[in-house]
């Protein structure tokens, strides 16, 4: 789905008609978390999540804690609902045999780095993960999951749009309220530049704050300079399109999907015609370029990214947290 754009502006008329859903969308929450009593695995369970439907980064946060704790010598394994796919799990990913319509495009990602489980129910998949010798689980969202029991639960918010207007599914973007999101949280990260007043936000929470930004992986010295026509169907396509500027490229043109979206043929014909009308190479996200056909890989170069930590050394006693106290 494509947000709506009265989500991330003060709320008005149509924030107003959706309340009464909002409040019925809060209150089935409210009763799943006093009727869930949430199973603790073998091993420390690691969240990423987020408080608002898509679009805050909390992928390349997962990818990020995966790659720490394979530094620190952990054999951390992903877990993830497997949003888009069919395979309800638990089933461990295989690059070689699934694609996005099984298992989604955040776990083909997750895949790439570390054994990856797909699980609707997740106690199931990190049990799964455990029997698979995993030294720890780290969770591609779930935060609002009551089933598994988490040892560190860390919120990425988007500095660009925050907590939008405030106001619950589908009045607004949450799928919480704030408070009741923070009060579970052990640490909060802020991606991008703080245009919202998110960091005043969480200030006298007792949480601590870290910040970065999405810059490209290295090795893509072909972007600086180069002229580029984007695509993207992420929460937010914009901020991969900010990124590919201030990272030098020569940005041409841009179009914009829902988030999930399915590439038909068409669409990407169109796409080539308008990167060639602009002399221009066709690039688009890691996670676009896992929900296209191998035949229309050839023709997209995609433009992984990471998360350039502001205070690495802050990122990464956080993450090492659940493992000094055990």
């Amino acid at each position: 789905m494509r947000a709506p754009a009265f989500w991330y502006r003060p709320p008005g008329v149509s924030a107003a008609l959706l309340t009464p859903a909002a409040a019925a969308y809060g209150a089935i929450a409210r009763r799943r978390w006093r009727g869930t009593a949430p199973l603790r695995a073998p091993i420390p369970v690691l969240c990423v999540g987020n408080l608002v439907a898509g679009g805050a980064g909390k992928t390349p946060v997962a990818l990020a804690v995966l790659a720490h704790l394979a530094g620190r010598g952990v054999a951390a394994h992903a877990l993830t609902r497997g949003y888009g796919g069919r395979l309800a799990g638990p089933v461990q990913v295989d690059l070689a045999v699934h694609d996005a319509g099984d298992v989604g495009d955040e776990a083909l990602l997750l895949a790439a780095v570390a054994p990856t489980w797909v699980a609707r129910y997740r106690p199931a998949g990190a049990a799964a993960a455990a029997d698979s010798g995993a030294g720890a689980v780290v969770m591609d969202d779930g935060f609002q999951n009551p089933s598994l029991a988490k040892d560190l639960s860390i919120l990425v918010v988007d500095g660009g749009t925050g907590f939008g207007n405030g106001r619950l599914l589908p009045a607004g973007p949450l799928r919480e309220p704030v408070p009741a999101g923070l009060a579970r949280a052990q640490a909060v990260v802020v991606l991008g530049t703080d245009k919202v007043g998110v960091t005043a936000q969480l200030t006298g929470q007792g949480l601590p704050v870290l910040t970065g930004h999405l810059a490209p992986v290295p090795g893509l010295s072909w972007l600086r300079g180069g002229r580029v026509v984007a695509f993207a169907g992420i929460g937010r396509p914009g901020k991969f399109f900010d990124m590919l500027v201030a990272s030098g490229a020569d940005l041409a043109a841009t179009r914009g999907f829902p988030d999930h979206h399915r590439f038909s043929a068409d669409d990407v014909i169109r796409l080539l015609d308008m990167a060639a009308a602009h002399g221009a190479t066709l690039v688009t996200t890691a996670k676009d370029y896992a929900r296209l056909a191998p035949e229309q890989r050839e023709m997209v170069r995609p433009v992984p990214v990471r998360i350039a930590w502001d205070e690495p050394e802050a990122f990464a006693a956080l993450i090492d947290r659940p493992f000094d106290r055990r």
